[in-house]
């Protein structure tokens, strides 16, 4: 005669049975891109910087025309370890270096190598010892794990193009604790210009939910009076 297993105990091995596996672990480099080549000009070998800066340091920017105001809302404190992720030509590199001051440390990270090569000769030049600049790469944002107390991206979530990868290394390299600030488009159907409709992946309640999402709470939305950018400042959770 087979032996009967005790009731709860075939119960309880039933359930298990039923329930399905649990997922794979996330591997960053399965994630589909979202915004497939948004960056192709920024890595192009024959990127013209000179021609970025008059795009990008230019009054009718907001966040150019806001750069100070905005700077400042970041936080930045004298010995704290930020980074600028998507410094581009470093409209914010200076007021973050000025606010760290010597004892701290301003990681200026790019995904191209030529605004890279620039940030750094930059840095050089103005004496800014602290500014270290960072080749990036489109899934990591390639700084040291648990080494900054602030992350800061400005018009740049936008051109994540794997944004649970990004975010995940931007998790990573933040202190327990650590604050992320993100200024980025607002796009508003029948409301926002067609050029942030076209060239903007997603809202802002879309970024709220990826980031939180990838282990962050959001402390603030900082009124700063933009009319086309939002300033949202997130918290590592954890």
């Amino acid at each position: 005669m087979t032996p009967r297993l005790p009731i709860a105990l075939a119960a309880a091995l039933a359930a298990c049975a039923s329930e399905p596996p649990p997922p794979a672990p996330f591997d960053p480099q399965r994630e589909q891109s979202v915004r497939p080549g948004i960056n192709d000009d920024f890595t192009n070998p024959r990127l013209d910087v000179d021609a970025m800066v008059a795009r990008f340091e230019a009054e009718s920017r907001e966040v150019f025309a806001k750069r100070s105001a905005i700077a400042r809302a970041v936080g930045a404190q004298p010995g704290m370890t930020v980074a600028d992720v998507g410094a581009g030509t470093g409209v914010f590199v200076d007021f973050l270096a000025r606010d760290v001051g010597a004892g701290g440390v301003c990681y200026a990270v790019e995904i191209a190598p030529k605004f890279v090569a620039a940030l750094a000769a930059r840095a050089a030049a103005r004496n800014q010892p602290q500014v270290r600049a960072v080749l990036g790469a489109e899934r990591d944002v390639a700084l040291p794990a648990g080494s900054c107390d602030v992350v800061f991206a400005c018009d740049t979530y936008h051109h994540f193009q794997y944004p649970r990868a990004t975010l995940g290394s931007i998790h990573r390299a933040l202190k327990p604790g650590g604050t992320l600030c993100i200024v980025d488009f607002e796009r508003i159907e029948g409301t926002s210009r067609q050029w942030i409709l076209d060239h903007v992946r997603c809202g802002r309640e879309t970024v709220v939910a990826e980031v939180t999402a990838a282990g962050f709470d959001l402390v603030a939305v900082v009124p700063l009076g933009l009319e086309e950018n939002y300033f949202l400042r997130f918290k590592k959770r954890g």
